[in-house]
């Protein structure tokens, strides 16, 4: 938990930037919708103090590699940052540089001069209460990301939020340094799916390289997060592959929650699961659905490129990536499977017409 903290001077030796200031800096021709607002965000970091940094529940790679960067960032600029998420990070992201400092909790509590949210759509979306009551910038990349905040920074072209922390580091002349550059590239290695979807272009490979040269080790980053599963997992896994189902371009699998239990599995071992299933030849999209304690249904979604799944996950109360998305819907499975059929059986029915 944070501890109490008074307000410094900044550089004009007035009191830290309340508010109404804040605003008045974010609503700035920088701010503008057409414009990537790096220089309005550097405007609010460097005339506030302390900041609180965030992302949505559930931290994936992304979420945790650019919350940590973030963090590394302000430290730079002499500022102070908590790092806050509502859920434990999953275990393959707890060895990272910076790890142990993110604190789980599902209260803010303390004073900030700003609360900095990654790729998350709304408040509701980091299960975080209190951040209303601060200043907030949102970040994200997300093709579902939405203007929420105070000041948002949208830029669907990113291949992950890590990409655009990249972009903030350099405006702020930040040095970039191997810790940093480790934490960077996994959030580039996992919300490509190992660099196999999503937003990929020359310049994603110039990011990998410029993080690689600064440090990073790319081999022992991938056995990190892709060849060190529990036992757990496995098993899970092999539940999910005996209810594989195929039909024409589409494959889903699922659990339940007595299956999780009989695993012994944690909720980060169904991570990548949807995977298997839109590995199978000829398969465009493919979806994972998996049994909560509650008993409502978690749903991931995947397609190779063809099918938006981010708009599919959308109509259901959820989002995500073209290629990468999810939500939750009310149990119970085999309920929750048929409306996510009903959306995804009529855009396979669309490839196959517009193939032929």
């Amino acid at each position: 938990m944070s501890q109490p903290y008074t307000k410094l001077a900044v550089a004009d030796a007035a009191d830290a930037p309340s508010r109404a200031a804040l605003s008045h800096a974010a609503n700035s021709p920088l701010a503008s919708v057409e414009s990537v607002s790096i220089a309005a965000i550097l405007d609010v970091l460097r005339r506030g103090q302390r900041f609180l940094v965030c992302s949505h529940a559930q931290p994936d790679g992304d979420s945790v590699g650019s919350m940590l960067a973030l963090g590394m960032v302000l430290e730079q600029m002499g500022k102070r940052a908590d790092l806050v998420a509502a859920d434990r990070i999953p275990a393959h992201y707890r060895r990272l540089p910076g790890a142990d400092a993110v604190q789980t909790m599902s209260r803010v509590h303390g004073h900030y001069d700003a609360v900095i949210l990654l790729e998350s759509d709304s408040l509701e979306r980091t299960k975080l209460f209190g951040l209303e009551d601060f200043y907030q910038i949102n970040i994200d990349h997300h093709i579902s990301g939405q203007e929420f905040a105070d000041l948002n920074w949208i830029d669907h072209r990113a291949v992950s939020a890590g990409e655009m922390v990249y972009r903030l580091a350099q405006a702020a002349g930040a040095r970039l340094t191997p810790q940093m550059a480790e934490c960077l590239y996994i959030t580039v290695l996992t919300d490509t799916g190992g660099f196999c979807y999503g937003a990929l272009r020359e310049s994603t490979f110039a990011l990998a390289r410029e993080l690689v040269l600064a440090g990073a080790d790319p081999v022992a980053i991938a056995q990190e997060v892709y060849f060190s599963a529990p036992a757990s997992k496995l098993l899970l896994l092999g539940a999910a592959l005996n209810r594989l189902s195929c039909e024409n371009h589409l494959a889903w699998l699922w659990v339940t929650h007595a299956d999780t239990l009989q695993s012994h599995a944690t909720d980060d071992d169904s991570d990548g699961i949807v995977d298997y299933a839109l590995g199978v030849e000829d398969v465009q999209a493919a979806f994972f659905l998996r049994e909560l304690p509650e008993g409502r249904i978690r749903v991931s979604l995947r397609s190779k490129g063809k099918i938006n799944v981010a708009a599919i996950a959308e109509l259901l109360g959820g989002g995500g990536h073209e290629n990468a998305a999810g939500c939750t819907l009310d149990g119970p499975l085999a309920r929750a499977c048929d409306e996510v059929l009903a959306h995804l059986r009529p855009a396979v029915a669309d490839l196959s017409v517009r193939s032929a």
